[in-house]
């Protein structure tokens, strides 16, 4: 390695070992190879003023007192006084700290050539603090140029290892270290300045072996954190991002409803109940005679449903669309349809109620601000519903109440079946409120209205059938909805979707379909799509099938992405703000209200869990303990099972992960239900997330 300022004798502690070298003198023998006067000067006539360097061979011009690629000096003065030690380094060198430190990089271990300590012959050595005086020897040459192409390195000029030295330091060093290089590089360019010809007989340097020791290690273990940063920095994958509070948030101007706006407050309204009750009915009755179904429009539906001898389904085949929905004479889908009253622009969210669909049912209605359950009045009917076998109608009522619904509307429909009996009407009153108060509903926020879809009484105006207006003097349907109150919006909080449908265009574009539960959204905002971890852009947003530049927390729309791979983008996902992404977990700790006659739960039991829009296997990995219904105190740790109308606390193992939030940070994403067996068994709510797999 070159030295740029003089070779003086070294010992590294190899000097016992290697006393023998003091006698050697690198001389060439007398073998004829040896250069003579005579060709000296033949040398010099054919290369006049040009000398070569005894390291790297480099022809220098004849008044250079100093090699101009290493430094190494013409003609060092020769001290009689000393002995020739080998050219070592010391151990552990700085080159073999660096290498433990990076696998195989010995970048900047020239740098450390300060850090040296030297002694040999009349200089004096400190182990304690590391001060060593040199002198100059002229034999050291010869010894350097005999061992440099033993080891094959080629000799580098200490001024740029120097700088390199700080630059390193600059990079991944303290500013002390920094200073302390600098200092250095000054003080042997002022003296190559200053050698022109004449070398002092002798030159002191004093280096702190504490400080290079200190220096060293700083150098390695900042090398080390750099090297580890940089492998986690070139990772691109969505768990390298980091979550951020929700306090940090700051939403645009733009993205905060204008109080002067002329735009109407959106209601999501979902109709559920018992299948056969008369929900898609009601529903297309009451789009008709609010203007959203045209008269032509019904003709052709009674037309189609007259042809195949379903007449009384006209009103349903407006939302009952696809073939198999008409064949059957069931709701499978859960139908979208928009109407505006008084106070609202009312979203119907048509629901299923046959017991093959509920997981369709619930991927709707869990979108709700509201609900109208419809119950059958007919005789026998009503009986089936509130049949716990067979019937569906307590099983939605509960799913509702879970969905964090609190305003129900009783609509008890098909009144015209039982004349419109007021002794019928309040026997359904007394079963079905007795069992809605056990699944968490006010009697404040329940409406019971008796109406007939079929007939159109009660529906948008008072009734005009004596028999029904002789005993009801409440609101009507439509009034019922009004009266509704406007359900909270989080527009300060980061954008938040979850995905029920998508869509796919012929052109390659897709589609996300689903209720904007937080921020807002408009054309050109990216966001970033989970479980995929994929950005994409918003090329344009449609609400109630129109194109619209700005949605907003509460309303049903469908997004449409670009730049982003259309198999990444899947119902049961999440659109969500880049920087505030939600979790996404497989092992979930619930709370749970275990519902009745549902059978017993075990651990390793098999699931479905439905979380949102998402649907996963699940398996109960431990029941944590039992919880008092009424207090929600524990009253038994690690129980062997649950039973029907038990709450509990238990884990849950789901087979792929999904996005999921605690129920405290979420709503939308924190609830839980489990069915099993084509019921469910339990709902809940998610009250820690025990495995992030971000």
């Amino acid at each position: 390695m070159p030295h740029k300022v003089n070779y003086e004798d070294y010992d590294y502690g190899y000097y016992d070992e290697y006393e023998d070298y003091d006698d050697y003198d690198y001389d060439v023998e007398d073998n004829g190879e040896a250069p003579t006067p005579a060709s000296e000067s033949k040398q010099e006539t054919s290369k006049p003023r040009v000398w070569s360097c005894a390291i790297c061979t480099y022809d220098n011009e004849e008044g250079m007192s100093v090699c101009d690629i290493c430094g190494v000096l013409r003609t060092p003065l020769v001290n009689n006084n000393s002995k020739t030690a080998p050219f070592k380094f010391d151990v552990p060198s700085p080159d073999d700290l660096v290498s433990n430190g990076l696998h195989s990089s010995k970048t900047g271990s020239k740098g450390n050539i300060l850090d040296l300590k030297s002694s040999r012959v009349s200089s004096s050595v400190s182990e304690k603090n590391g001060s060593v005086n040199t002198r100059s020897s002229a034999k050291k040459f010869d010894i350097a140029n005999a061992l440099m192409p033993k080891d094959k390195q080629d000799s580098v000029d200490e001024r740029n290892s120097l700088k390199n030295e700080v630059r390193a330091s600059s990079r991944i060093s303290d500013s002390s270290s920094l200073v302390m290089a600098k200092d250095r590089l000054g003080t042997i360019d002022e003296g190559n300045r200053s050698n022109h010809g004449t070398v002092d007989d002798s030159i002191s340097s004093s280096v702190d072996g504490t400080e290079s020791s200190s220096h060293t290690g700083n150098l390695t273990s900042n090398m080390k954190n750099m090297s580890s940063t940089a492998k986690s920095g070139n990772s691109t994958n969505v768990s390298a991002r980091k979550k951020k509070s929700h306090t940090q948030y700051k939403p645009e101007k733009w993205m905060l409803p204008d109080k002067k706006g002329d735009r109407m407050t959106q209601l999501n309204l979902a109709i559920v109940g018992h299948v056969d009750s008369g929900k898609s009915t009601l529903s297309g009755r009451l789009l008709f005679l609010l203007g959203r179904i045209t008269q032509k429009q019904m003709h052709k539906y009674e037309k189609e449903a007259k042809l195949q001898g379903k007449g009384s389904f006209a009103y349903a085949w407006a939302l009952d669309e696809s073939a198999e929905e008409r064949e059957r004479g069931i709701t499978m889908t859960v139908a979208v349809a928009y109407f505006d009253s008084k106070n609202y622009h009312v979203v119907v969210l048509d629901s299923p109620g046959h017991k093959d669909f509920v997981p369709n049912m619930i991927s709707g209605a869990t979108q709700s601000d509201a609900a109208i359950l419809v119950i059958d009045a007919s005789v026998g009917s009503f009986e089936v519903g509130m049949n716990t076998a067979k019937g569906l109608t307590m099983e939605h009522a509960q799913l509702i109440r879970s969905f964090g619904v609190d305003q129900l509307i009783v609509a008890v429909n098909k009144m015209d079946a039982v004349q419109y009996s007021k002794d019928r009407f309040d026997s359904i009153k007394v079963q079905l409120g007795t069992f809605l108060r056990s699944c968490g509903f006010k009697d404040a926020s329940l409406t019971w209205i008796p109406l007939s879809a079929l007939e159109n009484q009660n529906l948008v105006t008072a009734p005009d059938d004596g028999r029904l207006l002789s005993w009801y003097k409440g609101p009507c349907l439509l009034d019922a909805i009004d009266s509704l109150r406007p359900p909270p919006r989080e527009f300060s909080k980061p954008l938040l979707m979850p995905i029920c449908d998508v869509l796919k265009s012929q052109h390659g574009q897709v589609s996300a379909c689903g209720k904007l539960e937080a921020g807002a959204l408009r054309s050109g905002l990216k966001v970033l799509v989970l479980p995929s971890g994929e950005v994409g852009t918003v090329h344009s947003i449609e609400r109630d099938s129109k194109s619209c530049s700005i949605a907003r927390a509460g309303d049903n729309i469908a997004v449409s992405l670009q730049g982003i791979d259309v198999s990444r983008v899947m119902s049961g996902g999440v659109l969500c703000h880049p920087d505030f992404p939600v979790a996404i977990a497989t092992h979930l700790e619930l709370k749970v209200l275990v519902l009745d006659f549902a059978p017993p739960i075990l651990i390793g039991s098999q699931l479905e869990c439905h979380i949102h829009h998402a649907k996963e296997a699940a398996r109960i990995v431990k029941i944590t303990s039992l919880l008092d219904t009424k207090t929600g105190k524990v009253t038994k740790k690690s129980p062997r099972c649950l039973t029907a109308k038990q709450s509990a606390i238990l884990e849950v193992a789901l087979q792929e992960p999904v996005c999921v939030e605690e129920f405290s940070n979420c709503r939308a994403l924190g609830r839980a239900f489990l069915r099993s067996s084509g019921r469910t068994i339990a709902v809940g709510i998610v009250t820690r997330i025990i495995e992030d797999q971000q």
